[in-house]
């Protein structure tokens, strides 16, 4: 299997699972994963949050744990990597509105690389343009701004276990769905695993 090189885009009170699971998966294939942070240079810290399901209206936040950054988001250029993920929670609120994140988001789907956003993360996409006339999913409360920036909604199933696949465009509602976003991640990266 050839070695990919992946960006992960992550903010303070980006999900905790969300970032670390695809982090270690990706670590665990054998690709190397960048994690930058606008504002932030390898060593610094985000902050993350736990999003759980506990039958209220919406999702319960937690704090998790401090992810240490490890590449230099001034530094990065899209064209060295082979595939974006895209993780959920707060920070894709807020990241949405840094131009330098959302033309990374263009320059990675323009050049038709592989993108896995899951729960909030296509916050990013709507303003980069990629969700228009494609179909994804997202965390519900992002609905609307999947379909106001031109996609077609995918509802979530039950178990939020779900990924949708449109081109090189993965998108799944919840961490409950790692397995199968990360399994369609990785068949778009063309990434074999020998069992």
């Amino acid at each position: 299997m050839a070695k990919k090189k992946i960006l992960i885009l992550a903010g303070d009170f980006v999900e905790d699972y969300e970032l670390m699971v695809p982090y270690q998966m990706l670590l665990m294939v054998g690709h190397d994963v960048d994690v930058v942070s606008p504002g932030k240079k390898p060593g610094d810290t985000v902050a993350t949050a736990v999003h759980d399901f506990e039958g209220q209206q919406t999702y319960s936040e937690k704090r998790g744990h401090n992810f240490m950054i490890n590449a230099d988001f001034d530094a990065v250029d899209p064209a060295a990597y082979d595939g974006l993920v895209v993780p959920g929670g707060r920070a894709p609120e807020y990241l949405r509105l840094d131009q330098r994140v959302i033309d990374i988001v263009r320059a990675m789907d323009e050049a038709k690389k592989p993108i896995a956003a899951i729960c909030h993360g296509p916050q990013l996409l709507a303003p980069a343009g990629v969700l228009k006339g494609r179909s994804s999913t997202a965390y519900p409360a992002v609905m609307p701004e999947v379909i106001a920036a031109g996609g077609t909604w995918c509802a979530p199933n039950a178990t939020f276990s779900n990924a949708v696949v449109d081109g090189h465009l993965v998108t799944s509602p919840a961490w409950t769905g790692h397995p199968d976003w990360m399994a369609a991640f990785l068949k778009l990266l063309g990434t074999k695993i020998e069992a």
